[in-house]
């Protein structure tokens, strides 16, 4: 750690404009998560298809697939805020859709049909949303604001789904949440017209294949954040467990519901804490190697778990898992952002969505697929495995990443 005596923790919420967009990142992902529970809830209760639900993560991801070029470009050649206000204008559109067809009990295809605007309002909103930051947060502050960005994400994403299942038990009501959706949205909107911005003069360019492919030829150059994206890219997809919790609470550990609540906010827990924890440290002299540390202990943290028979011992592996994911997270998002000239922030942040967006996903489905042929727990410790291999490669293929250092100084270096 650097200078630990004159670190401010809390520099970037002193930021009036800060303040304002955490708190609208904030209450927009909690509103989201209070949808996807209310949403699924709904759909099983009209079809009782398993399928049904499978297809409201794809209606969700085809979005992010095929728009993210387009999303990128749009986020580096307009006024960031104002994108990022009309990705919020359509995902409160698509909720109230939602709710329409609620309360008419309409054909569940205009469902998928409202999820695909929202997925595609997303599509818009997730490098809009990372590319505005620096222009809200000086670099000194940067590192602490991504810390206090991504906590505020991941208590939304556990306090979300528990209050949005509250809610639909008290009220019934699906209809009312997707509202409180679109109202969270909007509040996010009229928050973002009292940021102020630094805003630095970006080129004029026109839309072209070439330019839409900018952001894409970045990444690759850049082997530092190629590095980065593909340790979390694998780790996501090797290493997640998440869709196998179901198997382990009920024929492994035996903890029924109650249990699956733990396990499903365990890891959050663990991943909350370390990101305020890193809020209040100095940035990290050797960011590079402690991203390299963190995804191997993911790695270890998923063995445990896979082969833990004990509650506790599982509830520490998550927790431990959420952890070291926290700081890979801070790290790869401060890299992206302060390493990328701010013309591309746009675009590169369009590629960064769709890596980790599209790895959640197909993790999920790596899981499940592995287990059916080879039992949960071999598929879970395999998976851990998986990502101890991949920090071995990225390590041996890219020593600079295992050299840097502080990050801000790194990536000022470089330019």
């Amino acid at each position: 750690m650097t200078e630990p005596g004159r670190h401010d923790p809390y520099r970037a919420l002193r930021i009036p404009g800060f303040r304002r967009y955490l708190t609208g990142h904030l209450i927009g992902t909690f509103g989201f998560q209070m949808q996807g529970v209310a949403v699924g809830w709904e759909l099983y209760e009209r079809t009782r298809s398993a399928l049904a639900l499978g297809l409201v993560g794809l209606a969700q991801v085809i979005p992010l697939i095929l728009f993210f070029l387009p999303a990128g470009h749009l986020v580096d050649r307009f006024d960031r805020r104002r994108v990022l206000m009309v990705a919020l204008g359509g995902m409160a559109l698509g909720a109230a859709g939602l709710a329409a067809v609620s309360v008419r009990q309409g054909p569940v295809p205009l469902v998928y049909a409202f999820l695909f605007l929202t997925g595609t309002a997303r599509s818009l909103y997730g490098p809009a949303r990372s590319a505005l930051l620096p222009e809200i947060v000086p670099p000194g502050s940067f590192q602490s604001a991504v810390a206090w960005s991504t906590g505020g994400w991941q208590t939304a994403e556990v306090l979300g789904p528990a209050v949005g299942g509250a809610l639909l038990a008290l009220t019934g009501n699906p209809a009312l949440i997707y509202l409180a959706h679109a109202a969270l949205s909007l509040m996010f909107v009229a928050l973002l017209f009292g940021v102020r911005l630094e805003v630095p003069i970006r080129p004029v360019m026109r839309a072209s294949l070439d330019s839409l492919l900018d952001g894409a030829r970045y990444v690759l150059r850049s082997r530092i954040l190629l590095a980065a994206i593909t340790l979390d890219l694998f780790a996501v997809l090797f290493g997640g467990a998440v869709a196998l919790f179901p198997v382990y609470a009920k024929d492994i550990l035996h903890v029924g519901p109650a249990g699956l609540g733990w396990l499903l906010a365990a890891q959050a827990i663990g991943a909350v804490l370390t990101t305020l924890a890193l809020a209040h440290r100095p940035p990290l002299r050797r960011a590079g190697p402690a991203l390299l540390r963190a995804v191997a202990l993911f790695g270890i943290a998923t063995v445990v778990f896979g082969l833990s028979r004990s509650f506790v011992l599982s509830l520490a592996a998550l927790a431990t898992a959420g952890a070291a994911d926290s700081v890979s997270v801070v790290i790869r998002m401060t890299l992206a952002q302060l390493g990328t000239p701010n013309e591309l922030r746009g675009r590169v942040s369009a590629v960064n969505s769709l890596f980790i967006g599209t790895s959640n996903e197909l993790g999920h489905f790596e899981s499940g697929a592995l287990a059916s042929l080879i039992g949960p727990v071999a598929a879970v410790v395999a998976g851990g495995l998986g990502t101890l291999v991949v920090v071995g490669v990225v390590t041996k293929q890219w020593p600079e990443l295992r050299a840097m250092g502080e990050i801000e100084k790194s990536v000022s270096g470089q330019r």
